[in-house]
């Protein structure tokens, strides 16, 4: 009943929220995904997105379609490499950021291990600034990263808004340093913090320095200070800052797909990368928690 073309389609737009980026990231013309969607929206009988000309925003039923799109397209390949008969093979090092360890990412992990059980998965967790810089150096075949300022590169898998986030009586006094939670350079989150801190003049001061994600949440729930973070991604106990402490905004950012280019790479490890690089686009609501249809 339902193309896995225009669900694959839909999942892009859901992800990106823009009918632009998704036709970047398919290779189709806009009026193509536009079509896409609009079948399916027939197939369905309901909207499944509400657009202007500014923004593009799922529906209730949108929302609902996504755990359906995901699991249709995951049978369908399952039931594609069962039937061509062929196993992947081969040796893949993955490099995730330490942000998807709350999200469904494990599921789509779990469910591509069991789909090729000869694959041999390195899962390394990093800072996204060090990821990028071991696959520069082919230490990693795929990664799962933010995309740093000014970067063009990588298959968007969605984009987010930065936010400030602290304890729920965390107060920040206007005349004091602004007392920062962050990761150690080369962090992404952290060179944004210090970035936009500096353009609107306010004064800081690193209140605690973790590579872990568990040990910045620890220290911004005891109420030392505050982080920036992915707006979809607030972890429990934490709540995003007030506008009212004038904080400057921190922007958007690109969680992308990076595939390395390492010499000698047997053509088992790419058609493994490019694999989990179908699941994790395939996975429709990511950034949702764990379990989450």
């Amino acid at each position: 009943m339902y193309d896995p073309a225009q669900l694959r389609t839909f999942l892009a737009v859901a992800q990106t929220l823009s009918f632009t980026r998704a036709s970047r990231r398919l290779g189709l013309r806009q009026s193509t995904v536009s079509q896409h969607v609009r079948r399916l929206e027939d197939a369905t009988g309901r909207q499944l997105f509400t657009r202007d000309t500014h923004s593009v925003e799922l529906t209730e039923d949108g929302e609902a379609m996504l755990g359906f799109a995901r699991s249709i397209l995951q049978a369908h390949e399952r039931a594609s490499a069962f039937f061509a008969g062929t196993r992947l093979r081969g040796r893949l090092r993955f490099g995730l950021s330490e942000d998807f360890a709350l999200t469904r990412l494990p599921e789509i992990l779990q469910a591509f291990r069991r789909d090729h059980p000869e694959v041999d998965l390195e899962l390394t967790v990093e800072l996204s600034g060090t990821l990028h810089e071991r696959l520069a150096a082919g230490r990693l075949d795929l990664v799962l990263a933010k995309r740093r300022a000014g970067d063009t590169h990588g298959e968007l898998v969605w984009q987010d808004t930065l936010t400030w986030i602290g304890a729920p009586r965390l107060r920040l006094d206007p005349d004091r340093p602004v007392p920062l939670i962050v990761f150690p350079p080369p962090g992404i989150t952290r060179a944004r913090a210090l970035e936009v801190l500096e353009a609107d003049g306010r004064a800081w001061r690193i209140a605690c320095t973790s590579t872990s994600l568990s040990g910045l949440i620890a220290a911004a729930r005891a109420g030392l200070g505050v982080m920036a973070h992915t707006r979809g991604l607030v972890p429990p106990g934490l709540v995003p800052v007030p506008a009212r402490a004038g904080l400057p905004e921190l922007g958007d950012v690109d969680f992308v797909l990076l595939h390395g280019r390492r010499a000698g790479a047997g053509r088992g490890t790419q058609e493994a990368a490019d694999a989990l690089a179908a699941s994790v686009l395939a996975g429709g609501d990511l950034h949702g928690p764990p379990g989450r249809d």
